[in-house]
């Protein structure tokens, strides 16, 4: 499993953009994770699923709530990371509404899940293989807190959580 002081793996995630512009094309863009994290502090999170109950009620809203004092307190971006498709994860941020607060990318095959060992075996209930559901704080590129949850819970891994380890860095 990945570690605090680890780099993030060589992976390509998907983003559904709304509005063409910087390079982007309206749809799914490819995001190569280790380029688009270089030289920035970015809050990740990791849910289960796009639109599951604990996901949508809590954990997005949690850094939804403390997107603001996030970013005053040094993160450049916010990431939602989901085993899910560009597609999927584009309705969930206009569900949410999480326009220019947070990135919601797919993790459409779990590649990152897979490549930091934070994968979450849900084939019993038809979800098949997730992400487990985590925080972390990345600068340029590499681990600096990492917040596991064991599983069904949700109690280290919120924004309120992040956002004072990083104050306390």
């Amino acid at each position: 499993m990945i570690k605090v002081g680890d780099a993030l793996p060589a992976v390509t995630l998907s983003e559904y953009i709304e509005v063409e512009g910087n390079g982007c094309s309206i749809g799914p863009n490819p995001v190569e994770v280790q380029k688009a994290a270089a030289g920035k502090t970015i809050a990740v999170f990791a849910v289960p699923g796009a639109f599951t109950p604990t996901c949508s009620a809590k954990h997005v809203p949690s850094y939804l709530q403390h997107a603001a004092a996030l970013k005053a307190a040094g993160v450049d971006e916010i990431w939602c990371l989901s085993v899910n498709d560009a597609f999927v994860m584009g309705a969930w941020a206009r569900e949410q509404k999480t326009a220019g607060q947070i990135r919601m990318l797919a993790d459409g095959d779990a590649a990152f899940a897979q490549a930091t060992g934070l994968t979450l075996d849900l084939h019993g209930k038809g979800l098949g293989l997730r992400s487990n559901r985590y925080s972390m704080l990345v600068k340029d590129g590499k681990v600096a807190a990492l917040n596991v949850e064991a599983p069904g819970k949700f109690e280290v891994s919120d924004g309120a959580t992040l956002l004072a380890q990083l104050r306390a860095a």
